[in-house]
């Protein structure tokens, strides 16, 4: 005669299944917890870092939230704007505004840093701060020499109505730009060209009006 195998009351199992995920959701908190200032601090140093890349000449940064209805350091803010980061030379003078944008590149979202100078009313640097681009050839956007040499002085000048760009930030075809606002793309990368091109006037559409009808506000915000 077989004997049966003993069986596991359901209620034993539940609970120690239970006590397993609550154990588990424990542990995920407590190195969230734990990580969360790292990562914050981290992220702190990385965008410090590449605003002074992207505003040429720039030691010193401020961040405001800027919004239509103008402009309040970061730390006051409570109305509803975007975080930018105004950035200043050692004598005080606003170099540049750095702000973050990104869109869809090949494998993912791109995202960067880029600063914009009120005075010429262009870009003058990017800084790839996310990608999953395929390397050696969606990855190029982020050091690239050639590429890189569109963001020196990209055009963003604002129209007359104030509520966009006079001409549109877009990638063309490599070799084939002739405007100032034209991004020349890398050749076998235009998917993730595209994508800055798109991340940057996306962006200036929306912001560039702000900062230039603000323009005398930024430029006190470090006294």
């Amino acid at each position: 005669m077989m004997q049966a195998a003993p069986s596991t009351p359901g209620f034993r199992m539940i609970r120690t299944l239970g006590a397993i995920a609550m154990l588990s959701g424990l542990l995920v908190v407590l190195v969230f917890r734990w990580t969360e200032p790292i990562i914050a601090e981290n992220q702190r140093i990385a965008i410090e870092k590449a605003v002074f890349q992207v505003v040429p000449g720039a030691t010193r940064r401020v961040d405001v939230v800027l919004g239509a209805d103008g402009i309040a350091l970061a730390t006051d803010a409570a109305g509803e704007g975007e975080t930018v980061y105004a950035a200043f030379d050692e004598q005080g003078k606003l170099k540049g505004i750095a702000l973050a944008a990104g869109a869809q590149g090949y494998q993912d979202v791109v995202k960067l840093l880029y600063g914009y100078d009120p005075a010429c009313s262009c870009i003058r640097g990017i800084k790839i701060l996310k990608m999953t681009e395929t390397p050696g050839l969606g990855d190029k956007i982020a050091f690239d020499p050639g590429f890189l040499r569109n963001f020196e002085a990209l055009s963003a000048v604002v129209n007359a109505s104030g509520d966009g760009l006079t001409n549109p930030i877009e990638a063309v075809k490599h070799g084939h730009k002739q405007f100032a606002w034209e991004v020349d793309a890398i050749s076998g990368a235009t998917i993730s060209s595209v994508a800055v091109a798109n991340a940057l006037n996306r962006s200036m559409q929306r912001m560039a009006p702000l900062i230039q009808r603000h323009r005398d506000a930024l430029g006190e915000v470090v006294r």
